[in-house]
């Protein structure tokens, strides 16, 4: 909710009340987009390398990301900004992989594997809340420096109120394991490789919809009205998605859930390219907000079935790929902008990469296994 939620999506709601009061371009919006993403793509290959404890480095990266985005609303110069939204990238990337790994392996130790969705629902939680926040803020007419400071203080407030939880995760085994020569050695295996390809392919497909789909919108309905309830809805979708996906995985397995998940996004990813209109784009909302966290928490889950106490090194090279197909995705939609009907290749090409890696993804080792009961 802090790291990811707030810190790293809460730009997407502020964006408009920026735009607003200071007259950010597109132009610099995307950039700050950018930087944001190389921040996340750099956070998840260093994660590879840290040789800290969960307890250090979550905890190290929850207040950074509540000073980061506090931070945001005390300048206006540009170049800060983009240093500013890169390090929330990085950190949120940091407080990712190490929670993941250490929470995922706690509940699995203690018979709990079910409750991975609660830690990968706080991503929707903390968007939702995040959008919902906006949304008051632009009816009592506050400014985008004051949202991104009480965003920034309530980031503050929730790690400080989980601060004691992380208190026990002192275990070094996980976090050495990221940086051991053997686990680097065994990092780029057949399976391993399938697993972190088609988690870029999911990076790719995912943020294409997720960023363009409210100009689409837009396009198709002319009430701003509408678009405030967007991001809090696809925040609420998220959410609801990782608590029912939880015990889904308890009889389907993490592959097929992860399989699953991501055909359901690439048929609403081609939706708008194949039936315009709002029906569409909405259906698409839906499973793209409804998918992209089960997406996550199954694949973090078989990360660590696959990899056991090397996990953590997976998890980051996935995230690294994950980070790597967002930053081409809008790179694409860029080098085609000069066409006419320009987003509906792209929709179509994400769709498809999508549906490919979900495939490859059930040909793997593995594929066609039920429930599984973590070591």
């Amino acid at each position: 909710m802090a790291a990811i939620g707030i810190g790293r999506f809460a730009f997407t709601p502020v964006l408009p009340m920026m735009q607003r009061d200071l007259d950010l371009s597109l132009q610099a919006a995307g950039w700050l987009a950018s930087a944001n993403y190389a921040g996340y793509l750099a956070g998840a290959l260093s994660a590879v390398w840290l040789r800290l404890t969960p307890h250090t480095i979550v905890r190290g990266a929850l207040a950074a990301t509540a000073v980061v985005t506090l931070a945001m609303g005390l300048t206006h110069e540009l170049y800060a900004w983009l240093g500013l939204r890169a390090l929330a990238g990085i950190v949120s990337a940091w407080a990712l992989v190490f929670s993941s790994a250490w929470v995922l392996r706690t509940l699995a130790a203690g018979g709990n594997g079910h409750l991975g969705g609660v830690v990968f629902g706080g991503v929707g939680l903390g968007t939702a809340l995040a959008g919902a926040l906006c949304l008051a803020f632009l009816e009592l007419g506050w400014s985008a420096d004051q949202a991104w400071i009480a965003l920034g203080l309530l980031a503050l407030l929730v790690a400080a109120a989980i601060w004691p939880a992380y208190a026990s995760a002192t275990d070094v085994t996980a976090a050495n394991a990221a940086g051991s020569p053997s686990s680097r050695a065994g990092l780029w295996s057949s399976e391993n490789t399938r697993l972190i390809a088609c988690y870029g392919c999911f990076g790719f497909g995912n943020i294409i919809p997720a960023t363009f789909i409210p100009a689409l919108a837009r396009a198709a309905v002319p009430e701003p009205q509408v678009f405030g309830w967007a991001w809090p809805v696809f925040g609420a979708a998220a959410l609801i998605s990782t608590r029912v996906a939880g015990p889904a995985s308890a009889r389907l397995g993490y592959r097929p859930l992860w399989v699953g998940g991501q055909s359901a996004m690439a048929a609403g990813v081609a939706l708008p390219a194949v039936w315009p209109g709002m029906t569409a784009i909405i259906v698409c909302a839906l499973c793209v907000g409804g998918t992209f966290m089960v997406i996550t928490m199954a694949g973090m889950q078989e990360a660590r079935r696959v990899a056991l106490e090397h996990a953590t090194s997976l998890m980051a090279a996935m995230t690294a790929a994950f980070a790597g197909g967002q930053i081409l995705g809008p790179v694409l939609v860029s080098l085609a902008a000069g066409h006419a009907r320009a987003m509906e290749p792209c929709l179509l090409a994400a769709a498809a990469i999508l549906a490919v890696s979900a495939v490859l993804l059930a040909r793997g080792r593995g594929a066609s296994s039920g429930p599984q009961t973590s070591p």
